[in-house]
């Protein structure tokens, strides 16, 4: 006669511990990927932004002094600040991802060092009667801070920052004239094309 005790039910057997290991694994780097996919300046958000400085730079051309000039980049920069501010917002929502996370607490670790010596050279250029060199100092900066804040971002936007600071580089070495022209090809075409691309590939 059979033992029951070989062909009663038998007890479940625990989960393998290499399983559990791979799902906590898979976990883990499901969840790195959605974080390294945050941008700090959204694609859409990048793409408004551009859409303004090509109207500033067609605004600012116009201008009949050097002081309406410069406030109207002013005024464009700070319009553009509240749309990346929004935009980034906008984005950390739908991606349930948090506004300061640790990317994007990175990111602006590394993007805002520049603005700020940007914010210092523009008056003491402007005083010195030397505002014809902002395009390039804007550019060149603003291009740095966008390449080592996107150090801890997706790839694509340290390769932004690069573009920047080659058309920085270049304003600083052509005339004068040619200041708004680097500024709406910068701020508004690589703003708009990088943030098409963005967009595409990674969610808005």
């Amino acid at each position: 006669m059979a033992d029951p005790r070989l062909t009663g039910p038998q007890p479940a057997k625990p989960e393998a511990l290499h399983e559990r290991a791979m799902d906590n694994i898979r976990y883990i780097r499901e969840t790195m990927e959605r974080a390294s996919s945050f941008t700090a300046v959204p694609g859409w958000g990048g793409v408004a932004m551009g859409v303004t400085a090509l109207v500033a730079a067609y605004l600012a051309q116009v201008q009949d002094t050097s002081a309406a000039w410069l406030m109207t980049w002013l005024a464009e920069a700070l319009g553009a600040a509240l749309i990346g501010a929004f935009a980034m917002a906008y984005k950390s929502k739908t991606s349930k991802t948090p506004v300061l996370s640790v990317p994007s607490r990175k990111f602006l670790l590394g993007f805002t060092p520049p603005l700020l010596a940007g914010a210092v050279l523009t008056p003491v250029l402007y005083k010195h009667n030397l505002h014809h060199l902002l395009p390039g100092v804007w550019l060149l900066l603003y291009g740095s801070g966008v390449a080592t804040g996107g150090a801890f971002s997706i790839k694509i936007v340290p390769l932004m920052g690069l573009s920047f600071m080659a058309l920085g580089t270049a304003a600083l070495f052509s005339p004068h004239a040619w200041g708004d022209a680097y500024m709406a090809a910068g701020f508004g075409g690589l703003q708009i094309t990088f943030g098409l691309v963005i967009a595409r590939r990674y969610g808005g």
